[in-house]
């Protein structure tokens, strides 16, 4: 199984932006993920097309798991 961490920003054209890391480490608590989104905001690390990143709108860990099969094509 996999993990990503998801820190979702609302941009200055009213859209959502999510920007995702890999491998996040277990110990991680929300108080210092605030603290990274802010700095992320604050110093205006990332600018895409929907515009600068303007407030937090919030964060999560999602797992993945995938189960691959071994078919054979003809």
């Amino acid at each position: 199984m996999t993990q990503v961490l998801e820190l979702q920003f609302a941009t200055a054209t009213g859209k959502t932006t999510t920007l995702t890391i890999d491998a996040p480490k277990s110990t991680i608590t929300a108080a210092e993920i605030q603290q990274v989104m802010e700095i992320i905001i604050t110093k205006n690390v990332f600018t895409g097309q929907a515009g600068a990143l303007v407030a937090i709108k919030g964060a999560r860990i999602v797992d993945r798991q995938v189960t691959e099969f071994d078919i054979a094509t003809t």
